[in-house]
Protein backbone atom coordinates (compact mmCIF):
# COMPACT_ATOMS: atom_id res chain seq x y z
CA UNK A 1 0.00 0.00 0.00
CA UNK A 2 1.17 3.44 -0.81
CA UNK A 3 0.20 5.96 1.97
CA UNK A 4 -3.33 6.55 0.76
CA UNK A 5 -6.20 6.63 3.23
CA UNK A 6 -9.16 4.50 2.34
CA UNK A 7 -12.33 6.62 1.77
CA UNK A 8 -14.28 4.73 4.43
CA UNK A 9 -11.55 5.52 7.01
CA UNK A 10 -11.68 9.23 6.16
CA UNK A 11 -15.45 9.19 6.47
CA UNK A 12 -15.25 7.40 9.84
CA UNK A 13 -12.76 9.98 11.14
CA UNK A 14 -14.96 12.86 9.98
CA UNK A 15 -18.05 11.36 11.62
CA UNK A 16 -16.03 10.72 14.78
CA UNK A 17 -14.96 14.40 14.95
CA UNK A 18 -18.53 15.61 14.45
CA UNK A 19 -19.75 13.29 17.22
CA UNK A 20 -17.04 14.53 19.59
CA UNK A 21 -17.92 18.15 18.77
CA UNK A 22 -21.62 17.45 19.31
CA UNK A 23 -20.97 15.78 22.68
CA UNK A 24 -18.76 18.68 23.81
CA UNK A 25 -21.47 21.16 22.81
CA UNK A 26 -24.13 19.17 24.70
CA UNK A 27 -21.89 19.10 27.79
CA UNK A 28 -21.39 22.87 27.71
CA UNK A 29 -25.11 23.51 27.22
CA UNK A 30 -26.07 21.21 30.08
CA UNK A 31 -23.67 23.05 32.41
CA UNK A 32 -25.13 26.43 31.42
CA UNK A 33 -28.69 25.20 31.87
CA UNK A 34 -28.10 23.94 35.41
CA UNK A 35 -26.34 27.19 36.29
CA UNK A 36 -29.37 29.21 35.13
CA UNK A 37 -31.70 27.01 37.16
CA UNK A 38 -29.51 27.36 40.25
CA UNK A 39 -29.42 31.13 39.76
CA UNK A 40 -33.23 31.30 39.54
CA UNK A 41 -33.61 29.17 42.69
CA UNK A 42 -31.12 31.42 44.51
CA UNK A 43 -33.08 34.52 43.43
CA UNK A 44 -36.34 32.99 44.70
CA UNK A 45 -34.73 32.17 48.05
CA UNK A 46 -33.42 35.74 48.32
CA UNK A 47 -36.88 37.19 47.59
CA UNK A 48 -38.50 34.97 50.24
CA UNK A 49 -35.84 35.91 52.79
CA UNK A 50 -36.26 39.62 52.01
CA UNK A 51 -40.03 39.44 52.38
CA UNK A 52 -39.67 37.62 55.71
CA UNK A 53 -37.25 40.25 56.97
CA UNK A 54 -39.61 43.05 55.97
CA UNK A 55 -42.55 41.40 57.74
CA UNK A 56 -40.71 40.98 61.04
CA UNK A 57 -41.48 43.56 63.72
CA UNK A 58 -38.62 45.86 64.65
CA UNK A 59 -36.77 45.15 67.88
CA UNK A 60 -35.95 47.93 70.32
CA UNK A 61 -32.31 47.67 69.23
CA UNK A 62 -32.11 47.82 65.43
CA UNK A 63 -29.12 47.28 63.14
CA UNK A 64 -29.27 49.23 59.88
CA UNK A 65 -29.10 47.06 56.75
CA UNK A 66 -27.72 47.77 53.28
CA UNK A 67 -29.83 50.31 51.36
CA UNK A 68 -31.85 51.52 54.34
CA UNK A 69 -32.34 55.15 55.34
CA UNK A 70 -33.75 56.63 58.51
CA UNK A 71 -36.91 57.41 56.56
CA UNK A 72 -37.42 53.80 55.40
CA UNK A 73 -36.64 52.46 58.89
CA UNK A 74 -39.05 54.97 60.42
CA UNK A 75 -41.85 53.84 58.08
CA UNK A 76 -41.07 50.16 58.54
CA UNK A 77 -40.84 50.29 62.33
CA UNK A 78 -43.40 52.98 63.04
CA UNK A 79 -40.99 55.29 64.85
CA UNK A 80 -41.06 58.90 63.61
CA UNK A 81 -38.59 60.07 66.30
CA UNK A 82 -35.50 58.00 65.51
CA UNK A 83 -33.13 60.99 65.36
CA UNK A 84 -34.36 62.41 68.67
CA UNK A 85 -33.90 59.07 70.45
CA UNK A 86 -30.42 58.42 69.05
CA UNK A 87 -28.08 61.29 69.99
CA UNK A 88 -25.14 59.47 68.38
CA UNK A 89 -26.70 60.21 64.96
CA UNK A 90 -25.35 63.66 64.14
CA UNK A 91 -26.40 63.70 60.49
CA UNK A 92 -29.62 61.89 59.46
CA UNK A 93 -28.20 61.44 55.96
CA UNK A 94 -25.10 59.67 57.30
CA UNK A 95 -26.61 56.25 58.03
CA UNK A 96 -24.63 53.15 57.12
CA UNK A 97 -25.06 49.35 57.35
CA UNK A 98 -24.20 48.08 60.81
CA UNK A 99 -25.23 51.27 62.63
CA UNK A 100 -27.08 50.38 65.83
CA UNK A 101 -30.11 52.52 66.70
CA UNK A 102 -32.86 52.51 69.30
CA UNK A 103 -36.43 52.05 68.04
CA UNK A 104 -39.55 53.02 69.97
CA UNK A 105 -42.64 52.33 67.86
CA UNK A 106 -45.21 55.14 67.98
CA UNK A 107 -48.73 54.02 68.87
CA UNK A 108 -51.92 56.05 68.52
CA UNK A 109 -54.11 55.44 71.55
Amino acid sequence: MSGRIHPSTALAETVSWYCALFLALMLVLSCCESTEEEFEVQQQKQQILSSLLLEQPCDEIYVVREGETLHTISEKCGDPYIVEQNPHIHDPDDVFPGLVIKITPFTNM
